[in-house]
């Protein structure tokens, strides 16, 4: 099983708390990096160290969630290395994994609910990478963003 590094903001806490558990009935370590709870809170701390927990080889994947998931994924994409997905559904899912080898998945829990949140998931942990093509381009994100 893989070690999956989670976080949320307020909005958030109720969808990564069910993950959380899902997660942990499925075999896998998850390392919580909050929040608590659905009191307020500014979710890009919360995001960036989700993304430097997989950026550093500390967890294979991560989870952000929010309210759209949209400010989750620019808060983990600011970190280098970090390849995060807005994903609420299976296609985007699907695709983010095998041709953008995305790392952190993004969820909007006020978009989506538990049953398409879990479906998301396994799909995104599911898929592989499929190289090739794709590995060039992956590689030009990672030239852009050294560049910058």
């Amino acid at each position: 099983m893989s070690r999956i590094a989670i976080g949320s903001d307020h909005a958030g806490f109720e969808l990564k708390t069910y993950l959380v558990k899902l997660l942990g009935e499925r075999g896998h370590e998850v390392l919580d990096h909050g929040t608590d709870s659905t009191e307020p809170v500014d979710y890009p701390p919360i995001c960036a160290a989700v993304g430097r927990t997989v950026r550093d080889r500390n967890a294979e994947f991560g989870i952000v969630v929010g309210g759209s998931g949209q400010g989750e994924q620019i808060a983990a994409n600011k970190v280098r290395g970090v390849r995060a997905a807005l994903c609420n559904d299976l296609y985007t899912a699907r695709m983010a994994r095998a041709h953008n080898d995305a790392n952190v998945l993004s969820m909007g829990a006020r978009v989506i609910g538990l049953g398409l949140a879990e479906d998301i998931l396994d799909t995104f942990l599911t898929t592989d990478f499929e190289g090739g093509r794709h590995a060039h381009r992956v590689a030009q994100l990672a030239d852009l963003e050294a560049e910058f």
